[in-house]
C-alpha cells in the first residue's frame, strides 16, 4: 500500500549528518503515526555518505536510497526523488539538519485545510548575514515581484506538496527554489508557515553566494514560462515593434533632412542607429513568429493542454428533469 508521506532529501558529502538526520526523521515520523517513506538522494557524494545510507536502508524498509553516478545538483536530486515518490503528500527538506522535521505535522495540517503547497519560512534564520541572509532577502523580494507569488523565503527547502501538484513539474538548472511559482500556473493554493531553523552542526554548506547569477538567469526563464510560454510573439513582437518604430522615426527624420534641406546625412551616426534599430525590430518579430511555431509544436506534440481543470461536476443520469 502506498504511504501517505514521501520525504525527499538530497545529500552531498554529509557524512557527519547522515545518522543524526535519519534518527531524527524516523523518531518524528513514527511518533506522528502516519505511513511514510524516506527517500534520500545521494547527489554524487565522495565521502562515506552512501555507505552509511546503504547500511541504514538494509535495516529499515521505510528508507529508499537513490545514488547518482556524479553530482548533478540539488534540483536534479529533488526531481529524482519526486519521480520515485509514492506518497499522497511529498515533503522536501535539506540534509544538513538545519530544517526541523518536527515542523512537518503542522505543515501537513495546512495541506489538509485545503492548501496545495505549504512553504517554510525561516524567519529567525541561523546563517551568516553577508553571504547567506542578505542575498536571500534581496532574492526573495525580486522573485516575489517577478513571479507574482509573494513568499518570504523561496530558499527554504522545507515544503509540503500534494503529489499531483509536484510530480508533473519539470525542473532544470536551479529551479527547485521556484517550484511554488512554477506550480502557480496550475492555479494552486499556496500557504506559508514560520518554521524552526537551526545552525549547521557539522559539515560545510555546498551552496553559497556564487550561485546567485545562476538563480537570476533561472528567474528570467521562470518569468518567461509563466507569462509568455503560450504567446511568445507578444513579448518579442512588442519589443520588435518598439525598436523598429524608433528606427523608422529616425530614418524618416533623416530622409526629411536629405530631401528638403541641403544637409548631408551619409556621415551621421544617427543614420546607422536608425537602420540598425529597424533590422533589430524585424529580427525580433521573426524570432517571435518562430517561437510561436515552437510553442505550438511543444504543446501539440505532447498533447499538452494549455489549461488546467480543477474538477468537473456532472451527472450520468441524462433523464430530462420532471420525468
Amino acid at each position: 500500500m502506498a504511504p501517505e508521506l514521501s520525504i525527499v532529501i538530497p545529500v552531498q558529502n554529509e557524512s557527519p549528518n547522515i545518522k543524526p538526520l535519519y534518527d531524527e526523521l524516523t523518531q518524528t515520523l513514527v511518533q506522528y503515526g502516519r505511513s511514510y517513506e524516506l527517500i534520500i538522494v545521494d547527489d554524487g557524494s565522495t565521502d562515506d555518505s552512501f555507505d552509511q545510507l546503504s547500511s541504514l536502508q538494509a535495516r529499515d524498509p521505510h528508507l529508499r536510497v537513490i545514488r547518482f553516478r556524479r553530482n548533478f545538483g540539488q534540483t536534479a536530486a529533488f526531481a529524482a526523488g519526486f519521480a520515485h515518490a509514492r506518497g499522497r503528500l511529498v515533503v522536501t527538506s535539506d540534509g544538513d539538519l538545519q530544517n526541523d522535521p518536527r515542523d512537518i505535522p503542522a505543515m501537513v495540517k495546512l495541506i489538509e485545510d485545503g492548501n496545495d503547497i505549504v512553504c517554510g519560512w525561516r524567519k529567525d534564520r541561523k546563517d551568516t548575514f553577508v553571504n547567506r541572509r542578505l542575498p536571500s532577502v534581496l532574492a526573495n523580494k525580486l522573485i516575489s515581484w517577478a513571479t507574482g507569488v509573494e513568499l518570504h523565503d523561496y530558499g527554504c527547502s522545507l515544503k509540503v506538496f500534494r503529489a499531483e501538484v509536484v510530480k508533473p513539474l519539470r525542473l532544470y538548472g536551479e529551479m527547485h527554489r521556484f517550484m511554488p511559482a512554477i506550480a502557480s500556473q496550475f492555479g494552486v493554493k499556496i500557504a506559508e508557515m514560520v518554521v524552526n531553523h537551526r545552525p549547521r552542526q557539522a559539515g560545510e554548506t555546498k551552496y553559497g553566494i556564487g550561485r546567485t547569477i545562476r538563480v537570476l538567469l533561472d528567474l528570467a526563464t521562470v518569468k518567461f514560462l509563466l507569462s509568455y510560454s503560450t504567446r511568445p510573439l507578444q513579448i518579442f513582437g512588442l519589443i520588435g515593434l518598439l525598436t523598429g518604430g524608433v528606427g523608422a522615426l529616425i530614418t524618416a527624420y533623416l530622409a526629411y533632412i536629405r530631401l528638403f534641406t541641403t544637409q548631408g546625412i551619409g556621415d551621421r551616426p544617427l543614420l546607422l542607429l536608425g537602420v540598425m534599430l529597424i533590422f533589430i525590430g524585424v529580427q525580433l518579430l521573426t524570432f517571435g513568429l518562430l517561437a510561436e511555431v515552437m510553442a505550438r509544436t511543444y504543446y501539440e506534440s505532447q498533447d499538452k493542454p494549455t489549461y488546467v481543470i480543477r474538477e468537473v461536476r456532472e451527472s450520468t443520469d441524462l433523464t430530462p428533469v420532471g420525468r
